[in-house]
């Protein structure tokens, strides 16, 4: 039941939770669950350059248009547990340290996820290295959380979560391969209304607008249920187990 699921959602820069999971998050939300994201960078560098345009830009003022857009993205999606980590980007790699890694595990022990949103763990956007690091990142962080082993005062170790990852910008060029299918007919115009607040990455808003027509018509054709018209879709971590085949 989704009302009964705690979801961490860990996003590399300001948007991409929202172009890439913004419907589920918000299903989600409606339906009950407890969804904590964490926003690690605001892509200040790498992801604002529209923003870079405008005369008399400064990363200040670059991080604070940042700030705004990602934070009324949240507010129409129902999101009230969110974080801003403020983590350099282009490259992010540098900035993942043993500090961070600790406290990424330290939240992770925190929220006791039964699922993970995060970046395609296969490595495969072609088109932004930060994506890929932090994909890592998140995945080995998981392990070290479920680990009595990783030892870190006043927390509890956390049980097996399953771990999904977002669909890429240039899919096909990514080779990214959808696991998971999910409708998010009820919740389609929030996430349009929250991508609309990205005036930074505006080419986006019209990608992953096609993209959740086009994930409806794999819904409809792979489940054969034709009230589905917009969709979302995850790769999987680990294959599904269970007693039937789900």
């Amino acid at each position: 039941m989704i009302q009964d699921k705690r979801v961490l959602v860990v996003s590399a820069h300001a948007a991409d939770y929202v172009w890439r999971s913004g419907g589920t998050i918000a299903k989600y939300i409606k339906g009950g669950a407890q969804v904590h994201v964490v926003v690690l960078s605001f892509g200040i560098r790498g992801e604002s350059n529209d923003l870079w345009k405008q005369e008399g830009a400064t990363y200040e003022s670059v991080k604070q248009e940042r700030l705004a857009e990602t934070t009324r993205a949240a507010e129409i999606l129902g999101i009230s547990q969110i974080e801003f980590w403020d983590l350099p980007d282009y490259p992010m790699a540098p900035a993942l340290t043993e500090e961070v890694r600790e406290r990424m595990i330290r939240k992770m022990r925190q929220v006791q996820p039964d699922i993970i949103l995060t970046h395609d763990r296969n490595g495969s956007d072609i088109l932004n290295p930060d994506h890929n690091e932090v994909a890592r990142f998140v995945f080995e962080c998981s392990i070290q959380s479920n680990s009595n082993g990783y030892r870190l005062e006043g927390t509890k170790t956390t049980k097996q979560m399953r771990l999904f990852g977002f669909e890429p910008h240039q899919t096909e060029l990514s080779k990214f391969v959808p696991g998971t299918l999910i409708d998010i007919s009820e919740v389609y115009e929030q996430k349009v209304a929250a991508m609309e607040c990205f005036k930074a990455q505006k080419h986006l808003i019209r990608y992953y607008t096609e993209r959740a027509h086009l994930r409806g018509n794999h819904l409809r054709r792979i489940s054969g249920n034709q009230t589905y018209q917009y969709g979302e879709s995850f790769s999987n971590f680990f294959p599904a187990a269970g007693e039937e085949l789900i």
